[in-house]
């Protein structure tokens, strides 16, 4: 199972979600061991953000990397879906603070990257296994949220939601998605974030949310989904949430093999769960496979060669 990189540079342009600001996206090949590398061309001299589980801060709304007093906002959605299509290494060249929001989801991404193109490369691709369990929990009775990641020979994820929202309740509050038999492109990649329209003048005084509409989230109010178009799963928000938690585990730097159990989790929880997990040795080892039938099936999913 080898390593995989772009066949070719793309670009895209958006705006960011929390930032309101227009931003050019170029994703360009890296050699094999580059791993997933964002850069900032904007500031002088341009600042690069190699991704590690220690380069993540500001966990509010969105995961950041920081660094020399320069940050990449809300990376998430594109580490998803490289997570997605198998991408080992790439450049991320950014002229703004934030990756763009796009469509809310992974998609967009996700047909950026097939546009390049994927190829493989002359390196064995390494995986985290998870030897023993890893939990990380906050708060207690309501308050109570929980990641936790356990050994497994592929790699699944189950996740519970609890917004206490009349249109949130109506659709799915659980999901285990084990990506041996299920495809990331087709059944979590367009799966869109949310937000309440009572939460937004509270985000916007403090530098959140000023990108936010409804062409890029599913927006609520106390009672309904204000988009015309309504959901486009009918468990789209327990979904957003495990497309949310593979981009934020793949900051790890590998693709995890193991299963992600998961309740009222979120991007500061998942990142405390992935430094957990490398702060003790016997937790994990890295680990390569000689050939794709000795690899876990779900790695053979969606990751198919340009």
């Amino acid at each position: 199972m080898k390593q995989r990189t772009l066949k070719q540079i793309v670009k895209a342009t958006g705006i960011g979600l929390h930032s309101g600001k227009r931003v050019n996206l170029v994703l360009r090949p890296a050699p094999p061991d580059t791993g997933i590398v964002f850069r900032r061309v904007d500031v002088t001299p341009p600042v690069d953000f190699p991704v590690s589980a220690g380069a993540i801060g500001d966990t509010r709304m969105a995961s950041t990397l920081e660094r020399e007093g320069v940050k990449v906002s809300t990376i998430e959605h594109l580490m998803s879906a490289l997570y997605g299509l198998g991408v080992d290494n790439i450049f991320v060249d950014l002229d703004a603070v934030e990756v763009p929001i796009m469509d809310g989801s992974a998609a967009a991404f996700i047909y950026l990257l097939q546009q390049a193109g994927v190829v493989e490369q002359p390196a064995l691709k390494k995986f985290i296994r998870i030897l023993r369990p890893v939990e990380i929990r906050e708060g207690e009775g309501r308050q109570l949220k929980w990641a936790k990641l356990s050994p497994f020979n592929g790699f699944k994820l189950n996740f519970e939601i609890d917004f206490g929202h009349p249109a949130i309740d109506r659709t799915g509050q659980m999901l285990e998605v084990d990506f041996g038999v299920v495809s990331y492109v087709r059944d979590i990649a367009r799966a869109r974030t949310f937000g309440f329209t009572q939460d937004v003048e509270a985000l916007r005084n403090i530098g959140l949310a000023r990108g936010g509409n409804l062409d890029n989230a599913i927006v609520m109010d106390e009672y309904r989904i204000l988009n015309s178009d309504g959901l486009r799963y009918d468990d789209e928000f327990v979904k957003h949430k495990i497309l949310d938690a593979i981009g934020d585990l793949y900051v790890i730097g590998h693709p995890i093999v193991g299963a992600y159990t998961a309740f009222r989790s979120g991007h500061g929880l998942n990142n405390q769960l992935i430094r957990a997990v490398l702060a003790d040795q016997a937790n994990y080892e890295m680990v390569t496979y000689q050939s794709v039938q000795d690899t876990p099936e779900v790695f053979r999913t969606d990751w198919a060669l340009a």
